[in-house]
């Protein structure tokens, strides 16, 4: 173990981890909003995330952009960001409506069991994912150089770069939106009650099948956000990456107590810690090994995550 590398670079290790983790978070929210309405494992989620974070890149393109461009001004870099991030947002918005009303709902209403969901799941996570991988001949997609990736200023000589801050602060203002969202609207009301439980929900003239869709709209447009963010922070996209990527999600919400929206956001800011920490202390060989061994360990202990599952009762 090298102690000495995991100090040394422990600020750099850091300021990465919590960059990582803030993608992981917003796509965690997906998995975590979905089962906490629907008690289900929404394996496909994984290919929403895909889905805006190519549309992000066509988009630019469609603008103009390659992976050779370089963008100054901030007015021109906000634009562009803006533009592409309301893109992202409504193609994977629009990914998991059309998967929920052509996978899964007509298994609710056969009332199928959850084999046949996870199942479902897995095959339309396979299918979109192929689908991509035809049409970009499976290979990678480039990303402009939109946001400057040196230095702005430094804490205890640690260097902050303007693409953390922005991949940082973006999510957590994402975040924020949210769960005022779930807490303070009527439709977040409508989502709580069909979370606690939806035959009273039903009863006191909730729709449900509504409240469902949107549900899955809302947790793909913060996956489609995060598509964008990670585009920008990676350089280049290939349609296979949202496998890894989405297990990871899951493995946060899971970890922060999967149908807790705040449990995502602390989940997947620990698990990119984790996992770059143990990369500095034992390799990067084994990145992906600590990620998934620290939600077996600490599952023996806490099964239902750190902050538990709260969607419905009290549920953030």
């Amino acid at each position: 173990m090298d102690f000495n590398g995991l100090f040394s670079n422990f600020g750099e290790l850091t300021t990465t981890g919590l960059t990582q983790g803030a993608i992981y978070a917003l796509v965690a929210l997906g998995y975590t909003l979905v089962y906490g309405v629907l008690k289900l494992i929404n394996f496909a989620h994984s290919e929403v995330f895909i889905a805006g974070a190519f549309a992000a890149i066509w988009t630019w393109g469609a603008l103009g952009l390659n992976q050779d461009s370089v963008v100054n001004g901030v007015g021109s870099i906000i634009m562009y960001l803006g533009i592409a991030m309301v893109a992202a947002a409504l193609a994977s918005a629009v990914t998991a409506s059309v998967i929920e009303r052509v996978a899964y709902r007509p298994l609710r209403k056969r009332n199928a069991p959850p084999l046949a969901f996870l199942i479902t799941a897995i095959g339309a996570s396979i299918a979109i994912s192929e689908a991509f991988g035809i049409y970009t001949r499976r290979l990678p997609e480039g990303v402009p150089n939109l946001v400057s990736i040196e230095p702005l200023f430094t804490i205890a000589g640690t260097p902050i770069r303007p693409i953390e801050l922005l991949i940082v602060g973006s999510a957590l203002v994402m975040m924020v939106l949210l769960d005022l969202f779930v807490n303070r609207t009527r439709f977040g009301r409508g989502i709580r009650a069909v979370a606690q439980d939806p035959n009273t929900a039903a009863l006191m003239g909730v729709n449900k099948d509504r409240i469902i869709l949107l549900v899955f709209i809302a947790g793909g447009a913060m996956a489609g956000v995060a598509g964008l963010l990670y585009d920008i922070r990676i350089g280049a996209l290939t349609y296979s990456v949202g496998f890894l990527l989405g297990l990871k999600a899951f493995t946060a919400a899971v970890l922060g107590g999967i149908g807790n929206l705040r449990g995502a956001l602390l989940g997947g800011l620990l698990l990119g810690l984790v996992e770059n920490y143990a990369s500095g202390l034992i390799g990067s060989q084994w990145k992906d090994f600590a990620a998934f061994a620290v939600l077996v360990v600490l599952l023996m202990f806490r099964p239902t995550g750190l902050l538990g599952e709260s969607l419905g009762r009290a549920r953030a």
